[in-house]
């Protein structure tokens, strides 16, 4: 299974959204300035984020968007479902062997633990940790 631009410049919009919560709307020029993407794609990715409740824009000179929920209710996994449709490696159900079949649900249902658990303030607030776990050598 590949996530296509779809879902992940999606996912970049939803934690722009979350880093400003609460702060008001930002626009999507904002967004596509910030992180060298398409304002026109960016558009198209907005309108089911908004239709599926996640996200609500404000009209007028100083409007955008803004997230409908906390950061912390709404998970990768809705926002990938949204923009790329079911999480499935293969169409399992089509798949005879039985053992091949119980594989692709494993894997299935691995990945939407993930994305099941991880919040959008998982992904605002997380920092790699093998960066601050270097040694220091002192002389």
């Amino acid at each position: 299974m590949k996530i296509s631009t779809k879902g992940r410049y999606g996912l970049t919009i939803m934690m722009e959204l979350s880093a400003k919560f609460g702060e008001g709307p930002i626009s999507l020029k904002s967004i596509a300035e910030k992180n060298q993407l398409s304002e026109h794609y960016l558009e198209q990715l907005i309108a089911p984020l908004r239709n599926a409740g996640l996200v609500k824009s404000i009209r007028g000179a100083y409007g955008g968007y803004i997230l409908s929920k906390d950061p912390d209710t709404i998970t990768a996994g809705d926002v990938i479902r949204i923009l790329e449709g079911p999480i499935s490696p293969v169409d399992f159900t089509e798949e005879d062997d039985p053992a091949k079949r119980n594989l692709w649900l494993r894997i299935r249902d691995s990945i939407a633990e993930v994305l099941d658990s991880t919040t959008l303030l998982d992904l605002i607030q997380y920092t790699d940790k093998s960066e601050s776990d270097s040694y220091m050598f002192y002389i």
